[in-house]
């Protein structure tokens, strides 16, 4: 962003235009115009700079979002050979040893009682019902729709808000919120299977919880960011939740049939590791740190999309007319919801 800043100053380029201008005379006539000559310089060469840093910001962002709505379609491929809880654990276990050293290496949170206890309550609501709820409902309900539904939890947000907090907001803010239960009910009814619950409502009810299990994290998140850091918080909340599903994990470990894991599952589990869990984790810090949070959350809208691609061109998943209007609404719904923040940054 520095660039454009620079670009924007006329002092800086009509004064670097006018020195540019070949004269011989002009270092013996002017004694400080080697200085601004060497100023001028720096500033060209600080716009090239900047304008690297915020390419590379873009393509983090950009990495951040692939590897999340790619998550989706990664977790219905390694559901197909491991039990939900076996999932959840091997990827919260191979994440927590790398937040491990990150915490060790850039500074462990102090961990007394009254520290530790509201970290394991927020932790109960995310990841422990959140990834429960979304990681069960994908094996009912598509990944695309799946991402929809996930991607109403800003709405949900804003509505406990108002709701708790006593939140004001526009009308505009109060339009997406209404228009999104419109686009999720499409989304949920609009398919085949939504009157038993051996389809795909059970799922489509999961992720719901999924949603409102992170929405009261994230409203409850917001006293803890005056005690811990953001890498502080992530950090916990991955050790946390190793923890967590490890009794899980052993009493579904012995339901996994060896003989038939897939490649292609043990492909998804080390994706999901890797690349969903701390590549992207990574890369959307990086890009928090070059870019205002509001701006970067708007780009998050990418993910359903993402997700859509990849799931017809991997798993062979449509969305039905009547869905993908739904989705629309829901993408839409999300930007109304959250218009102010837009706005403002």
């Amino acid at each position: 962003m520095l660039a454009l800043h620079m670009r924007a100053c006329p002092a800086i380029a009509e004064t670097s235009s006018f020195l540019v201008l070949p004269d011989p005379n002009r270092s013996k006539q002017h004694p400080g115009t080697d200085t601004n000559q060497k100023t001028y310089r720096y500033n060209r060469n600080l716009n090239k700079m900047s304008d690297k840093q915020t390419l590379l910001t873009y393509i983090a962002l950009a990495m951040a979002v692939l590897f999340w709505g790619l998550s989706f379609v990664a977790t219905k491929i390694a559901l197909q050979s491991f039990p939900p809880f076996c999932l959840i654990f091997f990827r919260f276990f191979a994440a927590s040893i790398f937040f491990t050293f990150l915490l060790m290496r850039t500074g462990l949170p102090v961990l007394t009682w009254d520290n530790i206890k509201p970290l394991l309550f927020v932790a109960i609501f995310q990841p422990g019902l959140y990834f429960s709820f979304e990681t069960i409902g994908l094996q009912y309900s598509s990944a695309t729709k799946v991402s929809l539904i996930i991607a109403t939890i800003p709405i949900v947000v804003l509505f406990l808000s108002i709701v708790f907090l006593k939140e004001r907001v526009r009308i505009v803010n109060t339009i997406g919120i209404v228009i999104s239960m419109f686009g999720v009910a499409l989304l949920v009814f609009g398919g085949q299977n939504v009157h038993t619950f051996q389809g795909g409502l059970i799922g489509d009810l999961l992720i719901l919880g999924a949603v409102f299990s992170a929405s009261i994290y994230m409203i409850m998140i917001r006293k803890l960011g005056a005690v811990f850091s953001p890498v502080q918080i992530t950090g916990m909340q991955i050790i946390f939740g190793a923890i967590f599903f490890f009794p899980a994990f052993l009493f579904t470990f012995p339901q996994i049939k060896w003989d038939a894991v897939t490649t292609g599952a043990i492909t998804a589990v080390i994706g999901l590791t890797v690349f969903s869990t701390i590549g992207a984790f990574l890369c959307y810090n990086y890009a928090l740190t070059r870019i205002p949070a509001s701006r970067a959350a708007v780009c998050l809208n990418g993910i359903p999309l993402i997700t859509a691609f990849g799931a017809w061109v991997i798993l062979g998943e449509k969305l039905s007319v009547m869905q993908l209007a739904g989705g629309i609404i829901v993408i839409s719904a999300v930007y109304l919801a959250n218009y102010s923040h837009v706005s403002s940054s």
